[in-house]
Order: structure tokens, then sequence, then C-alpha cells
């Protein structure tokens, strides 16, 4: 695509990427200076402001720099701040060779002309899962890689369900799962929380429960979809998740589980470390289906993208730097240390196999699906205000939830 209509794009799209991240991500700041005057250095930007210079990753980007006899030259970013740097940057020509970008975003990028599609920059996605790479994939092209994911899964503390007389390998089910709560309660114990603020938290969380009655995003006021908004509705009435979900964000809605009171606790897989340390003993089961299976929750986790350069002589080495670090060795020691899943079935059983416990984490990413699949692409941040508004007038008890999705689907029209 031409310069100039790329950055024309560029700056329609500014408005529409902030609503789709910050669902799990850090903070931070870094240099906004994309290129060097060096041609023998790459930029590389991401979202992971944590690490430093001494880090895995960091020396990891260096590595597969060697490899591709350049220097790297890496800057992280807090989540939302890389997507708005990556837009203005590439209005001024200037973006970084190498972008690791939360996924939601890949599409507002692609739909900018900020990236370049595999069929161009020949990134090999074939080992890819289907349902993982779907979240980069925009009008019929793919831009990118996920180099890792994350999604959301039921914890469980076994204590709470044992004292209750519950025996986890009962739930299957919408119902089976209600009829647990309901157990739990009387027993004195806390049933179930989770996060569900007016915010993309809040659509993140519920969209488990949205996919899982069969609901489609393109049909928010669907019978599914009631069926949906009227479980959650119906929990919080008869006291199994507490009024405090309407404020959750996932944190706070981790810290009431670590309390210990709590059942169960949707949340997701960056949380394994703190449930390590919580002082009790819990599991993980996918989040079911309203007739059973796992249902499908959305994918987190990142793509690395290469995007537009003017100079395309730059392309042939930015290709070698993405495949180093999505190679199979390189992609299981990043997810190992980013607590994601890996997004190949060959990484995934090397995963399992060192940590049994991460099965129900990869049977989750399995059953996953991108929050802008099925190419909704830019309209995804519509919908998902829409739906989280809804979900906040039904919780609320503001609106039914029928009401309160049939002005969401009128909204988002």
């Amino acid at each position: 695509m031409h310069s100039s209509s790329r950055r024309l794009l560029a700056t329609v799209a500014l408005s529409t990427v902030v609503a789709v991240v910050g669902t799990a991500c850090s903070s931070g700041a870094g240099s906004t200076d994309a290129k060097d005057a060096d041609s023998g250095t790459y930029t590389v930007w991401d979202p992971y402001p944590q690490f430093d210079k001494g880090s895995a990753w960091t020396k990891l980007l260096d590595k597969c720099g060697t490899q591709a006899g350049v220097k790297i030259k890496r800057t992280g970013f807090d989540t939302s701040d890389l997507a708005n740097k990556t837009l203005l940057a590439a209005q001024q020509g200037n973006s970084p060779d190498v972008l690791v970008v939360d996924n939601p975003v890949v599409s507002t990028l692609a739909e900018a002309g900020v990236l370049t599609s595999t069929d161009d920059n020949k990134l090999d996605t074939s080992k890819v899962d289907p349902n993982l790479l779907a979240a980069g994939q925009s009008g019929g092209k793919t831009y990118g890689t996920p180099i890792g994911a994350n999604t959301l899964a039921l914890y469980y503390n076994k204590e709470v369900l044992k004292e209750a007389g519950v025996d986890v390998a009962s739930v299957k089910d919408w119902k089976s799962l209600t009829a647990a709560l309901a157990k739990v309660e009387k027993a004195g114990k806390k049933g179930i929380t989770f996060s569900a603020i007016g915010t993309e938290e809040g659509s993140f969380q519920f969209l488990p429960w949205f996919w899982g009655s069969g609901a489609q995003l393109t049909e928010l006021d669907s019978d599914e979809a009631v069926s949906a908004l009227s479980l959650w509705q119906d929990w919080l009435k008869k006291g199994y998740a507490p009024n405090s979900v309407i404020n959750n964000t996932q944190t706070t809605s981790w810290q009431e589980f670590a309390s210990g009171d709590y059942a169960f606790a949707e949340n997701g897989t960056w949380q394994l470390a703190n449930a390590e340390k919580a002082g009790f003993e819990y599991g993980v089961l996918p989040i079911p289906g309203s007739d059973g299976g796992n249902a499908a929750a959305p994918t987190g986790g990142e793509f690395v993208t290469l995007p537009v350069q003017d100079d395309t002589g730059r392309y042939t080495t930015s290709q070698k730097l993405a495949t180093c670090l999505t190679s199979t060795q390189n992609l299981y020691d990043t997810d190992t240390t980013l607590s994601y899943v890996a997004p190949t079935g060959e990484v995934q059983d090397k995963q399992v196999a060192a940590n049994a416990d991460l099965k129900p984490w990869v049977d989750a990413v399995k059953a996953a699906r991108g929050r802008t699949s099925d190419d909704l692409g830019t309209r995804y941040p519509k919908i998902s205000e829409q739906m989280w508004k809804a979900v906040q007038s039904a919780l609320s008890g503001s609106k039914s939830p029928e009401d309160a999705l049939t002005s969401a689907q009128a909204a988002v029209k």
C-alpha cells in the first residue's frame, strides 16, 4: 500500500485501537524512535516493559539478531501505548521492523495498512492452531503469527468443594455448575467470582458464557445470548456470585478467590503463579458450555508482526527475526516465561510433558476463539462496548437481560 494512504488509514484507526486492549497487561514506557541510523540495527517493539536488559526475553531477541547478522534495538511499551505509538509511527513512515502486539489489535493495524500480510512477508504459519491464527486474520489474509496464548478457565478451591460435598467431575454444563454453586452456598461458603466491570475486561469474561450458549457477536440479542446473561443475573439474585462482580477487575476478582472463601473463580493463565501462593489446594477446569463440552473462551496473547516499510529490502531480515522468535524451542522458552500456552500442538505437548497442570489450559486454548475472529476486525470494539453495557444493566437490575441485549444490538447497528 502507498505510504500516504497508509498514514491516512492509520490516523482513522487511532480512535478504535484503545478499546480492545488491556485485558491482561503490564505498564511501562519507552523510547519512540523506531529507526536507527545504522542500517545494521533492526527495531523491535513489544508490550513487555516488565522485562529488562538481563531478562530471558531480551537475551532471546539479541540471539535472534546475532543469528540474522544484525543488532537489535528493543523497546517495551504498555499495551495500549504500543498500539497508539505504532499508528503514529506508521503515519511518520517510521515503523519498527518487528512488532509484537496484543492480538485483538492486529486487525485494526492491518485494516489501517500498517502491517504486511504473510503472503508478502512469507512467515510460515502452517503449524499454528487455526483458532489462534484467526485472531490475526482480516479480509482473508493473515497478518503475523501468535507468540503464545492465554485464556480463561475456572479455578476451584478443592477444600471448599469437599466441604460442600461437590465432586468437581460432576461439573459438565451450566446446570451442573449451578447445582454445585447451590450446594456451596448451602454449606455456608461462597460460590463464584468473576469480573463484569464496564470495560473490555467485562466483555472478555462474559464471552465464554456468551459463546458457550451458542450465541454470535453479530447478534447480541439472540435467545442464546439472553440465556447467558440470564445465567449471570440469576447467580447474583441467588447469592451464588457477589454483587462486587459489577465493579471487579480480573485482579480484584482474583483477590476475592484468594481469600479462600470461594468455590470457583473465572480467571486466566496469568494467575497461575498467584494460585501457587494462595495457601490452599486448587484445580482448574475449562469453562463448560451450556449443554456440555468446553466453551470457547477468548484468546489473549500477542502476535509477532512485520510492519510495512518504505525500504522493502528490510523484510528478508525481519522475517528471519520473526521466524527465530517463533521457532519450536524459542516458543517453549518464551511461553514458559510468560505463562502462556504455545500456539502449536508440538510445543503444547512439550509444555504438558513438563507440567501436567497445564493440561486444562491447553484444552481451554484449543477451544478458544479470537475476539476479532469471524472477520469482525474493527467492528469488535463497538460490539464489545455494547456487550459490557448490557451486562452492567442486567446485573445492576436496571434492565432485564432481554431488554439490555436488545438495546445493545440496536446500538451496534
